[in-house]
């Protein structure tokens, strides 16, 4: 049996719907069978955009999604209007003195900028490669420059030597283990948000991370949304 809740985005944006189902692939054949919809993959070579300015745009509630389980999806006929509007809107303003505006198709570029200036940069720092290609991959796609470490040592020598937004960090890493870690690179760089990686969030380590100001916590495994979310919240994003 499907139970759906309905969470309302902000003004302009289509509601997002949830769906939770034993059976996530048969939700989704059920919903797509009337209607043509998108994946994220698709609508990021539709709109020509990186994943990280998509989950922007569905935070903002700029363009209206559906999230069936763990997966969005995106009715291409709303795409299609909202790029509708955006041309529109792009067409007005250039009929006006003083303004102008592209003529090729598409979003208009102010809304869909992933950096508006230099690439946000975050050190990933744990011992297992399999965990940090993931994080890798992941926020790379998304945009942001990613530089890998394996331990504690190697993260100080690394926020000694260069400037990072972001540190994210397992807790439980051979040598200086995640705590140590976190406590000198708040001496060395005191506004630099830091984001732990730990098995279980009850962990005493994990409580004792959170009472040292840490901006958010990543429980194993995470999935790519989960990622994302907590590093743009840490980032202020």
């Amino acid at each position: 049996m499907l139970m759906r809740s309905l969470t309302m985005t902000p003004p302009l944006a289509a509601p997002v719907v949830q769906w939770d189902s034993l059976d996530v692939d048969a939700t989704i054949g059920w919903i797509m069978r009337d209607e043509a919809f998108l994946t994220t993959e698709e609508v990021l070579h539709y709109l020509q955009v990186n994943l990280r300015t998509v989950y922007r745009l569905i935070k903002a509630g700029v363009i209206p999604a559906v999230r069936v389980g763990r997966q969005w999806r995106f009715r291409r006929s709303d795409i299609d209007d909202w790029l509708a509007r955006q041309q529109r809107e792009r067409a007005s303003a250039s009929s006006t003195p003083g303004t102008s505006a592209s003529s090729s198709p598409g979003p208009a570029p102010a809304a869909l900028a992933p950096n508006a200036g230099r690439r946000v940069r975050i050190l990933v720092a744990d011992d297992e490669p399999s965990i940090r290609e993931m994080l890798e991959k992941t926020l790379t796609l998304a945009d942001y420059e990613v530089i890998e470490v394996e331990n504690g040592g190697q993260v100080l020598d690394r926020l000694r030597s260069s400037a990072f937004d972001l540190l994210i960090t397992d807790l439980k890493m051979p040598g200086m283990d995640g705590l140590a870690v976190i406590r000198e690179a708040r001496r060395l760089c005191p506004d630099l948000p830091v984001v732990i990686i730990t098995g279980h969030s009850s962990e005493a380590s994990a409580i004792a991370a959170i009472d040292l100001g840490v901006s958010g916590y990543l429980t194993k495994p995470f999935r790519v949304s989960k990622v994302l979310a907590v590093a743009a919240k840490a980032l202020g994003e």
